[in-house]
């Protein structure tokens, strides 16, 4: 078949310009590791924990390195998991739980700064630190669009992290190897493209009957808390059915809603 010349021209920039870009995005996300290798703590964390995350994964028949993780954690088990997939259609298979080796509060949302109260809601990791003063962490959104509504307007606090060290003033603290495994899956995860990796914080797993019976105690105290906790629960059921995140919103009265 013959094609004419301005049509062969058109057909051979599409392909080049198509590899250009597939060739930048591989460079962007292998930089964005490369980045973090630059630092001396990943660069080790790399070196100790990478090939015992592998073989976990080989273990679980999950592909490494994950392209998207969706984390949760529940408060009152002090529990964190870790969720992976690696296509945008796939449903989130279980990874690992971690355990929280130090907890700041109690139940409920954080609502004003030196409350030391973990946040309860949607957030999602918005910084890596590699020289943290708690080993290695994770930055969290906090305050997010309904803690800005809900919390105290002018100190609601700030400097949420996932982090290492096991001390906590409001944070979600790991052993410093457990945050190590958790930096290095969610550096791949951003590398790979998800620019906002999810962490959900819950007050307790609902469908333990002793977590939710602890958490009825908790209603009487303080009757207010109900709602809110239930807006959590319906998310938190959502992907307990489905392994599927619902898209998460807030309302003009700072509630959560999903879809």
């Amino acid at each position: 078949m013959h094609i004419k010349a301005p049509i062969f021209r058109k057909i051979v920039f599409l392909l080049l310009f198509q590899g250009l870009m597939a060739c930048l995005a591989g460079r962007a996300q292998s930089s964005f590791v490369e980045y973090q290798k630059s630092f001396s703590r990943v660069s080790k964390a790399f070196a100790n924990r990478e090939d015992t995350l592998k073989k976990q994964f080989a273990a679980k028949k999950l592909a490494w390195p994950a392209k998207y993780v969706y984390i949760r954690s529940f408060k009152f088990n002090s529990d964190l998991q870790v969720w992976v997939k690696n296509k945008l259609t796939d449903t989130f298979s279980l990874f690992k739980s971690y355990r929280i080796c130090a907890l700041a509060g109690t139940m409920g949302p954080k609502r004003m700064e030196g409350d030391y109260q973990v946040p309860e809601g949607f957030y999602y990791i918005n910084e890596f630190n590699a020289n943290s003063t708690y080993h290695l962490s994770l930055g969290l959104n906090y305050p997010n669009p309904s803690d800005k509504l809900l919390a105290d307007s002018m100190k609601p606090g700030g400097e949420i992290y996932i982090h290492g060290s096991c001390v906590t003033v409001g944070c979600i603290p790991l052993t410093d190897p457990l945050i190590e495994e958790l930096y290095i899956l969610s550096t791949y995860a951003r590398a790979a493209g998800q620019e906002f990796i999810p962490v959900h914080i819950f007050p307790i797993k609902y469908r333990d009957a002793r977590s939710a019976e602890y958490l009825e105690k908790i209603f009487t105290a303080d009757p207010s808390l109900k709602t809110f906790e239930a807006n959590l629960r319906s998310v938190y059921d959502f992907f307990e059915d489905n392994k599927r995140l619902p898209v998460v919103a807030v309302s003009p009265k700072g509630e959560y809603i999903f879809y």
